[in-house]
């Protein structure tokens, strides 16, 4: 079972996420740091554990309010060897290339940000496209173009249930369970209502390969022994 953590930024700092109302997110306060600064709030967070990733969600990219380059210029430059899930709202192939090639990390599509599956027709192949598909409650955010065209998706899917983020309020086994019958050969990561590690062990027995967290990562209910028995 892998954990990635989640840094969501807006106006240059972390904001504590919940049930994807982005209007209302305020800064984080965490007791990993004494500041909502990413770099900052990374390196809380590595005291866990020794992560391998980290999502990042560049909010006011994905709105179209500017974007947060800046700070994950300066996550990459502190820690070269993470590697970056960056869901910055592309949706054009002459913007996601060239944002691959400039190496700031691996291009997460989310869905509710496509007009169609085209993005991920072009870009599925590649080992740094990860595709995220958008949820909100039953409803699925994007086109329905990109839900059905599974021959495109790419080897990682995040499954991204919006209404349980930050919530505790488990994960969406259901959603997980249907995606993964229909995505043959491809790793899922659960996103959304991790509370603690039983359900990451609750993941991990139905065949999901990881789980964006943090909510649980900051208040401690989720500690690095935990992490480091289920990832072994």
């Amino acid at each position: 079972m892998e954990v990635i953590p989640v840094l969501d930024l807006k106006g240059g700092i972390v904001v504590h996420a919940r049930m994807g109302m982005r209007s209302a997110y305020a800064p984080i306060e965490t007791p990993l740091s004494p500041t909502s600064e990413p770099s900052s709030v990374a390196r809380g967070l590595l005291s866990i554990f020794r992560f391998n990733a980290f999502y990042v969600a560049d909010l006011d990219a994905i709105e179209g309010n500017g974007d947060n380059t800046t700070a994950l210029k300066a996550l990459r430059a502190e820690y070269p060897d993470l590697a970056f899930w960056v869901d910055n709202g592309t949706a054009d192939l002459r913007i996601a290339r060239p944002w691959l090639e400039a190496g700031f990390g691996h291009l997460v599509v989310g869905s509710e940000t496509q007009r169609d599956s085209e993005l991920i027709r072009a870009l599925g192949r590649d080992e740094r496209t990860i595709l995220s598909l958008d949820f909100r409650g039953d409803a699925f955010l994007g086109p329905a173009s990109l839900l059905d065209d599974v021959d495109a998706w790419p080897r990682k899917i995040i499954v991204m249930a919006l209404a349980r983020v930050g919530t505790a309020s488990g994960p969406d086994m259901n959603r997980l369970a249907n995606i993964k019958l229909r995505a043959t050969g491809r790793q899922i990561y659960a996103a959304g209502g991790v509370r603690d590690a039983n359900d990451l062990a609750l993941l991990a027995r139905a065949g999901i390969t990881g789980a964006l967290i943090a909510t649980s990562l900051h208040n401690g209910k989720l500690t690095g022994a935990q992490i480091a028995r289920l990832s072994g």
